[in-house]
């Protein structure tokens, strides 16, 4: 198998100027370069450059994919966005990084030991960063799931200890955006931790608590503070203003003590506890989704079989306008039919009148040795030529 290697950075922000992007034409001269991304694949040799340096200086989120079963995924975001408390806590080696510069985080989500191969032989890398980049606004907005989905990728790969307490304790695990979904399959945590982890964990509550919480925090904040919020929705900072209501909000939630929030910290085997119980419910359901297709398919060829019987005549002048094609494929369409007829009558008609015109079909047909040899395998005919009995229970 040949190397396969695909970068890929995307600036939201603000556009690359000139210099810029002369700079980085420098450290390759085979990427497509834009005001807003650079992308690159390697079939032989490295790139020049170091990732995490370009996130810092020139980007706001990277998607590196090696077909040798590495995947890394960064984010650049203001150092204001996280608490550096939280980001110790939520670390995770070998999984989830935080590398802090004087006014900006780079984020860095990696696997390394995949479960699944050949899903890097197979997937090329140009769609995650479609999937993953609006996860640098929802960390903007204060929701952290992304960063416990990385501390879960490492209790899914059994990397963290039973009894070790997860980081945090976050509202919303058990019904995740699409791009924390998709943060999940690129680090391929296990589904079933997925629905543990959300199983037993803080939802936002009722509407009305909401209110009271959102309005315990309003009047918790300085005369000075209310007004820097309005300013900058005068100023047309809309998204600005949200950004930093919600982050200060989301921040101030989780500060409160678990007496006033019932939310507990729960150890890595309580949530591994509830992933074996998630995976007997989805393999319940599944076994439940089979036996309903299996059902849906039995009523379906029924009733199929219940309209052949009601006109065989028509059905043998089909057969017989299909074999006169002369062609392999219109010998197994044939031998299809005659198939299903042969139950049709077996389950809605008279078995032995089926034999005798099928007897009476094939004089007609003895010439035609490869579809006498299909209906032999089907088991229609013996050897000697002449016509089973169709199997089944007459209705």
């Amino acid at each position: 198998m040949s190397e396969y290697q695909y970068y890929e950075f995307l600036a939201m922000e603000s556009q690359l100027t000139s210099e810029e992007m002369s700079a980085l034409r420098s450290i390759s001269s085979r990427a497509h370069i834009t005001p807003v991304s650079l992308t690159n694949v390697y079939n032989f040799g490295d790139f020049k450059g170091d990732p995490t340096e370009l996130v810092r200086k020139y980007f706001d989120a990277h998607v590196y994919m090696a077909n040798w079963g590495s995947a890394v995924f960064m984010l650049n975001l203001p150092l204001k966005t996280l608490a550096r408390e939280t980001a110790e806590r939520v670390q995770s080696e070998d999984f989830l990084e935080f590398k802090a510069t004087r006014d900006h985080w780079v984020i860095i989500w990696s696997l390394d030991e995949p479960e699944d191969l050949e899903r890097f032989a197979m997937d090329d890398g140009t769609g995650w960063m479609k999937r993953l980049a609006p996860i640098r606004e929802e960390l903007l907005r204060g929701d952290l799931r992304s960063l416990y989905i990385g501390w879960l990728a490492a209790v899914s790969q059994d990397m963290i200890d039973d009894e070790e307490l997860e980081p945090l304790s976050l509202e919303g695990l058990g019904s995740l955006t699409p791009a924390q979904q998709a943060l999940a399959e690129f680090l391929e945590v296990d589904p079933d931790v997925l629905t543990g982890a959300g199983m037993d964990s803080p939802d936002s509550g009722e509407p009305g608590q909401q209110k009271e919480m959102m309005d315990e925090w309003l009047n918790t904040l300085s005369q000075e503070e209310s007004l820097a919020f309005l300013r900058l929705l005068l100023a047309g900072q809309g998204q600005q203003a949200e950004r930093e209501l919600k982050n200060q909000y989301y921040s101030w939630l989780r500060s409160l003590p678990n007496e006033n929030t019932g939310k507990a910290l729960r150890t890595a085997e309580e949530i591994r506890e509830n992933a074996a119980s998630a995976q007997k419910l989805r393999l319940e359901k599944e076994r439940q989704e089979r036996k309903r297709q299996e059902e849906k398919r039995r009523q379906k060829r029924q009733a199929h079989l219940q309209e052949l019987a009601l006109d065989p005549s028509r059905v043998w002048k089909a057969i017989q306008s299909t074999v006169a094609r002369g062609s392999g494929l219109a010998y197994q369409e044939a031998c299809q039919a005659l198939v299903d007829l042969s139950e049709a009558y077996a389950s809605y008609g008279d078995p032995e009148t089926f034999q005798q015109e099928l007897n009476q079909f094939m004089k007609d047909h003895m010439r035609r040795k490869a579809f006498i040899k299909r209906l032999i395998q089907a088991g229609l005919l013996d050897q000697d030529l002449r016509a089973k009995r169709p199997t089944g229970k007459k209705a």
